[in-house]
């Protein structure tokens, strides 16, 4: 500690703030305090010196450092976000232009398709036509031989009943007969 004169010095100064009420720390008429506060300020400037002279200036250069190293990743942010930008809108022109021809392409199969069923629709109508025109003139030719045959029979089996009840054979008489009834039906 110190020799037996600080020692002194500091017992009266303590009894002194003992006797004064306050705070012995902040007893300024005290040499003690005194001197604590002159070495304080001696301290704490000699701190400061080194702190500015030697710990402040690498600081200062990380800090400097850091905000260049930050700046250059933003810069090289923003080109990469306006690099992506121009492939996002250049992939979504491609896009719609994909989509576009993809559109047009199957319009084309579409209207192709369509035209191609129409066209087949159209000759396989016509050969129907033929074939029902065909089928109906067999018809016709079928039921004009039918009806002429059924004329046939008819008049024979009226004539053959006619003579057998009442035996007069008028073969002229019965095809008109006969002939009227057809017609009356619509089947001549």
């Amino acid at each position: 500690m110190g020799s037996a004169q600080d020692r002194a010095d500091y017992h009266d100064a303590k009894a002194q703030a003992e006797g004064k009420g306050g705070m012995p720390q902040l007893d300024f008429g005290n040499p003690l305090t005194t001197a604590q506060v002159v070495w304080l300020f001696v301290i704490f400037g000699l701190f400061v010196l080194v702190c500015y002279q030697w710990l402040l200036p690498p600081v200062g250069e990380v800090l400097a450092s850091r905000r260049q190293r930050i700046g250059a990743d933003l810069e090289a942010a923003r080109a990469a976000k306006a690099e992506a930008d121009e492939a996002n809108a250049a992939h979504l022109a491609a896009t719609k232009q994909a989509r576009a021809q993809a559109q047009d392409s199957i319009s084309a199969a579409v209207a192709a398709a369509n035209a191609e069923a129409a066209s087949r629709a159209e000759a396989l109508n016509a050969r129907l036509q033929e074939q029902i025109a065909s089928a109906e003139a067999r018809i016709n030719q079928a039921r004009d031989a039918a009806m002429g045959a059924l004329r046939e029979v008819a008049t024979d089996a009226a004539t053959a009943l006619v003579e057998t009840l009442s035996g007069i054979k008028d073969q002229a008489a019965v095809a008109q007969a006969v002939d009227r009834q057809i017609a009356a039906r619509g089947q001549a």
